[in-house]
């Protein structure tokens, strides 16, 4: 498992040097756990704490720290998990696409010939990040998170399972061992080619004592090129019996029967008979040596060709004493058993050939990549991810989303998690991923793949998305239009991904949320948007009445900016008859009042008081704001170029100052007059009267105006 050696905490909770002091006071450090996931919890505590005191209310507050057991994946391992997920997700759609088909079609051959792929698109983009991590270049960010040796490991362990058990369709029951062997040529390379460089410069290689152990082995490895130069090379010995055992052994190199080469595998057996036969026939010439002969001036030669017969001949004792004292593991004998012991074996058969050559050849327990492959080898699949997770989470993860499908491990969740074995890896790799939040669309990709119980983790990542990712922003005065547009842009991924997976209910919880961050920015049009699309009727009210509040604490000009950013709701609102009562009259009122400022900005009255008039009108302003647009009538009432009322309109305002007066009256001050005595930063209901008492005035006046003009009209 990826994990961290310390967890350092930002601010720290005590100052290096200073946990000494921490203990002389009574606490120390503690910590907890997370039951859903691998993070911690971390503060501090007094060691002993003192007995509860009834007469306090609360406690002394102490900061609580979340730490990710998790190392943060660095910008090159990121390349591996977000490319990496395409594969996934492809691999997920196959497996949806299987539901249609009839019952069985996964194990069919099409479906496996496309597992297969996908699977191979795995081992190939490891291999690519292996051969990247290798390259001695420069990196700006410092070594590497992950070694070259770590994804050489993941290379060799992905590429094994894909042999063993995800087989060219129609190979299943084909002989494996030749795919085995070119496994391991391709990942531990043996005998190496510098070696033989060293060796084929030199005028008689036999002399050197690297020569035979190298010979062996090209031929354990089956590398005939090496092996037929070098057998060569013994034509020329000073021993004619030597010269004439090399003779005959090379043919039988050239001529050892591969299964690639014959179409059918009775065809391959009957090769491999005829074979037997010659190379039995080559031990009884070697019989022959006597003994006085069998020695040069360096060493017994007829030992050193004997162990190669030997391994010809599929001896198993030999094989692997000869492994052994090539410096070889168990790895190189399980193969090599099926190229000479037992040709036709079949990836069925390795789990007991395993089992017999790792009871007397232990795999390295302190090495994971040993153990996988030797659980792979074994046909212990689920052994096998609990060695992969050892080494990394991302290799557990995606052998047990493959093995799952492939049904090589138990579907049934476990009684005490709930999560069955696939499930179980899969949302351990996820808890990984989300030890960096700005991960969290890979997280919930993975999450969803699996159970309900995965499924609601999902959820609650999402409805945890942090809306504010480059909060920095704040700090740089950044304008607030590029804050929402950041905003906005992580609530559109958010609502993108809850409507791929038919998340609706947490689709709409984010855009609540969503919106209470655009209403902190004041950001109120786009706060109204998100709250229709949430269906929020209520939390719309509450934006509503923030942008009104917004008139009392900051002005008309500033009403009229915020107002005006939510005018497009109400058109849509009506369009698609969403909602009604009190919400849209407030909403409406606020859009109304807005524009009515508007134009009084723009000199434009006439407008002006007809949409003051129309307010009334039409019904939609509040009670309680009923005083404070009676107040901007004044300036209409008191305009000395023209009447802007007619005699009915400033009747019914008359109507509406009245109502308030004769409300007051009876007790119902609070409704009528709370938003105007706010506005005037009055303490009273009295003077927010007195204010209204100008506004009786005013329209006294223009109603005497509009006698005297109307009589002298006449």
């Amino acid at each position: 498992m990826i994990g961290q050696d310390n967890i350092n905490l930002a601010p720290p909770l005590v100052e290096a040097g200073k946990f000494g002091e921490l203990v002389n006071a009574g606490q120390t450090i503690s910590s907890a756990l997370s039951p859903s996931d691998n993070s911690l919890l971390v503060f501090i505590k007094n060691v002993n704490p003192p007995l509860m005191d009834k007469t306090r209310s609360t406690q002394e507050e102490q900061p609580l720290y979340f730490a990710s057991m998790n190392t943060i994946p660095s910008s090159e391992r990121r390349l591996l998990l977000t490319d990496t997920l395409i594969i996934f997700t492809a691999f997920q759609k196959l497996l949806q696409s299987a539901a249609s088909q009839e019952p069985g079609w996964i194990q069919s051959e099409q479906c496996l010939t496309m597992i297969r792929k996908l699977a191979i698109d795995y081992v190939n983009f490891v291999k690519e990040c292996w051969v990247h991590a290798s390259q001695p270049i420069p990196r700006l960010e410092g070594p590497l998170q992950f070694s070259s040796d770590h994804y050489r490991s993941l290379y060799t362990c992905f590429s094994l399972f894909v042999v063993l058990y995800l087989p060219e369709p129609g190979y299943e029951q084909a002989p494996v061992g030749d795919e085995l062997m070119e496994w391991l040529n391709i990942h531990f390379i043996e005998p190496s080619t510098e070696e033989g460089d060293q060796l084929s410069a030199l005028e008689h290689p036999w002399e050197d004592e690297s020569f035979w152990p190298y010979l062996t082995r090209s031929i354990l490895r089956g590398l005939s090129k090496a092996s037929r130069f070098f057998l060569g090379v013994l034509e020329q010995h000073p021993s004619e019996r030597l010269q004439r055992l090399t003779s005959t052994l090379i043919p039988l190199i050239e001529s050892q029967p591969r299964l690639m080469n014959f179409t059918a595998e009775r065809d391959f057996a009957y090769a491999i008979r005829r074979w037997s036969d010659k190379v039995r026939a080559l031990r009884i010439d070697m019989d022959k040596v006597p003994e006085e002969d069998r020695f040069d001036r360096f060493e017994n030669w007829w030992e050193r060709m004997s162990d190669i017969v030997g391994v010809l001949e599929g001896r198993q004792d030999v094989i692997q004493r000869v492994c052994e004292e090539l410096g070889a593991d168990w790895k190189e004998v399980a193969v090599a058993w099926g190229i000479f012991v037992d040709p036709r074996m079949r990836r069925e058969d390795m789990a007991e050939v395993a089992a017999q050559i790792l009871g007397e050849m232990p795999a390295d327990p302190t090495d994971a990549e040993d153990m996988i492959h030797a659980a792979l080898f074994s046909g212990q699949p689920a052994e096998a991810l609990q060695h992969a997770h050892q080494l990394d989470c991302w290799l557990s993860a995606h052998l047990a989303d493959l093995m799952g499908a492939l049904q090589l491990i138990e579907s049934t969740p476990n009684d005490d998690s709930g999560l069955s074995t696939r499930d179980h890896y899969i949302l351990s790799y996820a808890d990984y991923l989300h030890s960096d939040p700005a991960l969290w669309r890979i997280t919930v990709d993975y999450m969803y793949s699996c159970n309900a119980l995965g499924q609601s983790r999902a959820d609650e990542i999402l409805l945890r998305v942090p809306l504010r990712l480059h909060e920095q922003n704040l700090d740089l005065k950044v304008e607030s239009g590029i804050r929402a547009g950041d905003i906005v842009g992580v609530l559109r991924d958010v609502n993108k991904t809850c409507f791929e997976y038919k998340r609706e209910n947490v689709r709409r919880t984010v855009c609540r949320i969503g919106a209470q961050t655009l209403v902190a920015d004041k950001d109120y049009g786009l706060a109204i948007s998100y709250c229709i699309s949430a269906e929020d009727w209520r939390g719309l009210g509450r934006i509503v009445d923030r942008v009104l509040d917004e008139y009392v604490a900051s002005g008309a000009s500033k009403f009229t900016q915020y107002a005006l950013a939510i005018a497009p709701s109400v058109q849509e609102l009506r369009s698609q008859n969403i909602v009604q009562g009190v919400f849209m009259h407030r909403l409406i009122f606020a859009v109304r009042y807005a524009r009515f400022h508007e134009l009084v900005q723009k000199q434009e009255y006439q407008d002006a008081s007809s949409d003051l008039v129309a307010i009334f009108v039409e019904g939609v302003a509040p009670t309680s704001w009923w005083a404070v647009v009676l107040c901007d009538s004044v300036q209409f009432l008191q305009y000395t170029s023209a009447l802007l009322f007619s005699s009915s309109s400033a009747s019914l305002l008359l109507q509406k100052l009245e109502e308030i007066f004769i409300r007051t009256s009876q007790g119902a001050g609070a409704d009528y007059l709370s938003v105007l005595t706010r506005v005037i930063k009055g303490r009273s209901e009295k003077e927010a009267l007195e204010r209204l008492k100008t506004v009786r005035l005013a329209l006294a006046r223009y109603f005497a105006r509009s006698l005297v003009i109307g009589v002298a009209a006449n």
